[in-house]
């Protein structure tokens, strides 16, 4: 099979030109199938089937359709019963189309990118810790899910640039369905969110707040992983709408109004994104989530930072806002419950031995956290160099559980501390390696782009920084978050022009 080199102006000749036709019998084939299989249903099967039929037809066209529909589809997983949810259901079949497509193209490789290599190192990593785990069940699980992120990364770039290549359009366009399908699926789980919060009569009892409101959860059953994913949509739109202000304070004369028509604040666009970005904070703070709103703030900071393009700018705008902030405090602007609530966040951030510790009402949540954060370190100490197997806390538990905490909640509540205990020091180090390119990665994407793309640039960070600090008191790869997070990765590729074969800002 041929091996043509990746954005070959060859193989964009082919694209342009493509000397195949199109043989529809395989899809005349499916349609009489669904026909008979619809004289069999009811009408609610019936339309069902058709839905699902036109989507595989759509994916089977496209394979990026597919990933926009798990976007929408991954955070039912919790809700949903069976071996395979409907997210992981269309991601498959999104990857196979994608495969398709290359076979049929004479046309399979891995696309440049600059997170590959540190995410095949994490991978692998990974891979020869569980050689000893107590369950390749758990392993081969956890394991992939950065194979799936990997996977996804990839799928994007490779696509996105056919898409430019095919129709001739411009890189905000084609990452315009991207960003919606990532937007989509926020604000559908935000909507349901503030419902849950402010209209549902009753919920969870352990989920009331206040009195009278119900914590936020979305379709995750649980609040905290509910608040990170709305938390990634706010965060994101806020970078998009900084990045909008930017537009039109770098590239606008001064004298123009702000609502005149040639203000970049004045388009449609900037309106929805605000819309968007209101209703996933709101969604946040619904979620009654320490973790979630400690992260959002630390994100928020970091975008404020990054904002002006030089740093001492945004270091003594990060100020004035925390003055403002503990102003708001002092005079009572800010609610008494929230405030109490953040704060309460550092009892959870202590270390210590919870050996012989009374247990009340009170200290029985910050106990459980620490315990099994003592459980972890033990299971470091005892597996210091590539832990007790990637994934594999959980069946590990059962040997490092204290006498009143026998059982395991699935990870240690806090992300470092489990990939310590599972895969030791150099599964940590891989892990941060990740992380650090991430980082740089998205800085240097900052530096040297303007308008949308910085604004997007910005909001990436705030994501990769909302997703960092929440993982000191919780896990967040569960219920499909990492296929946003995926598509996420290969969104920041698109924006790092160094590995396109055409100019990135047209």
């Amino acid at each position: 099979m041929q091996r043509l080199r990746p954005y070959s102006p060859n193989f964009f000749s082919r694209l342009a030109s493509p000397s195949s036709t199109w043989q529809p019998a395989g899809f005349v084939l499916l349609a009489v199938l669904v026909g008979g299989l619809l004289t069999q249903l009811s009408p609610a099967d019936g339309g069902m089937l058709l839905l699902r039929t036109a989507v595989l037809i759509v994916i089977l066209i496209e394979p990026m359709a597919g990933l926009f529909v798990a976007l929408l589809t991954g955070p039912l997983g919790a809700i949903e019963m069976g071996l395979l949810d409907s997210g992981q259901l269309y991601l498959l079949l999104s990857l196979l189309s994608w495969l398709a497509h290359g076979l049929r193209d004479r046309r399979l490789f891995v696309p440049r990118t600059f997170l590959a290599v540190p995410l095949a190192l994490f991978v692998g990593v990974t891979a020869v810790s569980i050689l000893d785990a107590p369950s390749y069940n758990f392993a081969l699980r956890e394991l992939l899910k950065w194979i799936e992120m990997l996977a996804i990364m990839l799928l994007v770039v490779d696509r996105v640039q056919v898409w430019r290549v095919r129709r001739g359009g411009n890189l905000a366009t084609t990452l315009l369905w991207l960003l919606g399908a990532l937007f989509a699926a926020g604000v559908s789980q935000a909507l349901l969110g503030i419902y849950q919060f402010a209209l549902q009569p009753d919920g969870p009892e352990h989920f009331l707040v206040l009195g009278r409101f119900y914590r936020a959860y979305g379709t995750f059953n649980q609040p905290n992983p509910f608040g990170a994913f709305v938390n990634f949509t706010a965060v994101l739109g806020l970078g998009m709408v900084v990045g909008y202000l930017l537009d039109y304070f770098e590239t606008r004369d001064w004298r123009l109004e702000i609502f005149s028509p040639q203000s970049p604040v004045s388009s449609l666009k900037f309106w929805v994104l605000v819309l968007v970005t209101g209703l996933a904070l709101a969604a946040v703070v619904a979620s009654w989530s320490r973790g979630a709103w400690l992260s959002l703030a630390v994100a928020t900071a970091v975008i404020v930072m990054f904002w002006p393009r030089k740093l001492w700018q945004g270091a003594s705008l990060l100020a004035l806002g925390g003055l403002l902030l503990l102003g708001g405090i002092q005079v009572g602007v800010v609610p008494a419950s929230i405030t109490e609530r953040i704060t309460s966040f550092s009892e959870d951030l202590r270390f210590g031995d919870v050996r012989g510790e009374d247990i009340t009402d009170e200290n029985y949540a910050v106990l459980e956290r620490l315990a099994h954060w003592q459980a972890a370190l033990g299971m470091a100490q005892d597996h210091p160099w590539l832990g007790v197997g990637f994934g594999n806390y959980e069946p590990a538990y059962a040997d490092y559980a204290l006498i009143n905490w026998p059982y395991p909640l699935g990870h240690a509540h806090n992300y470092y501390l489990t990939i310590l205990a599972e895969t030791g020091v150099v599964g940590l180090v891989a892990y941060f390696g990740v992380w650090t390119a991430v980082f740089w990665q998205t800085i240097r994407v900052i530096r040297r782009s303007d308008g949308w793309q910085r604004g997007v640039a910005l909001g990436l960070l705030g994501v990769w920084t909302a997703l960092t600090v929440h993982h000191l008191v919780d896990k967040l790869y569960v219920n499909n978050i990492y296929i946003q997070l995926g598509a996420l990765f290969g969104l920041l590729q698109l924006l790092d022009g160094r590995y396109w074969h055409t100019k990135l800002a047209d």
